[in-house]
């Protein structure tokens, strides 16, 4: 299920030594490696916060020409909204889904919005514009996270697998098996393409992937433990999951579901 689960699994961050960082300095984003040898182990700086609906259970993120856009989840509350940076999450334009669906994963592409769905495999399309619905797809089995190199759609369902897709059909055309140490890596959740990787929130962790979209390799894990400060956390904080990348300034913005704030950081090695 997509709600917080109460079992132990096998948790990313663990492999990763050390504890994030909440220095607020710098602003840039350190290169990726994309190397066939071992991963890279990262951990973050905050260089900026804005405040986040904690009303919003975030499954899509994406931020675009000044402006944030976030698919939520929830049957009767799904959303798929965008509002300006500073706004705390009040919408510029908002479209609700129907009561029985739960909203997931969403991307930009051209003047296209796709928002996914979790268990009623049905995708939806909108005019980037205005928000309104302009067409939608059938897909098997579950959606969880999305994004796109600016082609081809990236599926992910909470497996260790990645599902490329034609943006015209949305017809399956391959598959991406995600892999760190030569495990597999399971409960993929929300996806962002950033610099010719594809970065994978794993769900149930304070962990995100950085995946060589050619061989399915992990080359990097970034360990998020301590991105929130315990006065932000309260009874409904739920995980994190939501990656936004600002391609014109590398910038890089995370947040949460349920989440009171939306933080800017910057990446650095361990």
């Amino acid at each position: 299920m997509k709600y917080r689960l109460t079992i132990l699994i096998f948790a990313l961050s663990a492999m990763a030594c050390g504890c994030g960082g909440r220095t607020q300095r710098g602003n840039s984003a350190s290169s990726a490696s994309n190397s066939s040898t071992a991963p890279k182990y990262y951990t973050f700086n905050i260089t900026a916060e804005l405040p986040h609906s904690t009303s919003d259970y975030t499954q899509g993120f994406e931020y675009s020409d000044g402006m944030f856009w976030e698919g939520t989840g929830g049957y009767g509350s799904s959303v798929l909204k965008t509002y300006e940076p500073t706004s705390g999450g009040a919408a510029q334009k908002e479209v609700s889904l129907p009561r029985t669906y739960f909203g997931e994963g969403i991307t930009l592409l051209g003047e296209k919005i796709y928002q996914l769905t979790w268990r009623k495999g049905k995708a939806f399309v909108y005019d980037r514009q205005t928000l309104r619905k302009v067409g939608e797809y059938d897909y098997q089995g579950e959606g969880w996270g999305l994004t796109t190199d600016g082609k081809v759609l990236y599926m992910s369902n909470g497996t260790h697998t990645i599902t490329l897709r034609d943006a015209a059909t949305f017809k399956p055309i391959g598959s991406i098996n995600v892999t760190l140490g030569g495990r597999k890596v399971e409960n993929l959740n929300e996806l962002e393409w950033v610099e010719g990787e594809i970065w994978a929130n794993v769900y149930l962790t304070d962990t995100i992937v950085r995946i060589d979209p050619a061989s399915g390799k992990v080359v990097g894990v970034i360990d998020l433990a301590g991105l929130q400060s315990p006065e932000d956390v309260s009874y409904n904080t739920d995980v994190l999951n939501g990656i936004a990348y600002d391609k014109a300034t590398g910038r890089i913005w995370l947040t949460g579901k349920n989440w009171n704030k939306i933080y800017q950081v910057e990446i650095v090695e361990k």
